[in-house]
């Protein structure tokens, strides 16, 4: 499936498991997912946050793509960027059935658990994280 890397291996066991399950299921449709990026230090966010803000000019744009670390779900394990794009495809069109949701219309790859999802699907999406109150301090 993947490598359990510490950026795997630091996850929520429950979304863990939910991915170790939708991967196995997406490789019998002949599609291998690829966690990009799981579990991250609070120093590796800040970095992310630093390198945005200098690309968008603010921290207000910036905030349209990365979180602080006091509120990043990946900080926590609480999130994974699934790639390539036809696995992130592949997630999108199955992942509510493993409970793992897009959560942001604007970041095809990000994914979470959200366990409700197996009954009633996904949530609708945030257009960005800018609009998700979890990200707001």
């Amino acid at each position: 499936m993947w490598d359990e890397t510490p950026a795997v291996g630091k996850l929520d066991a429950d979304l863990l498991d939910a991915l170790r399950r939708a991967a196995k299921a997406a490789e019998a449709d002949g599609v291998r997912l690829r966690v990009n990026s799981g579990w991250r230090s609070p120093e590796y966010q800040e970095e992310l946050l630093r390198r945005a803000v200098a690309r968008h000019g603010s921290l207000q744009e910036a905030a349209r793509w990365v979180a602080t670390p006091e509120t990043s779900p990946h900080v926590a394990g609480e999130a994974v960027d699934i790639g390539p794009a036809r696995a992130a495809a592949w997630l999108s069109a199955h992942g509510a059935a493993y409970g793992l949701c897009q959560i942001y219309r604007n970041e095809p790859w990000h994914y979470e658990l959200r366990p409700d999802a197996v009954r009633h699907g996904c949530p609708p999406m945030y257009p960005d994280p800018s609009e998700d109150p979890r990200m707001r301090p």
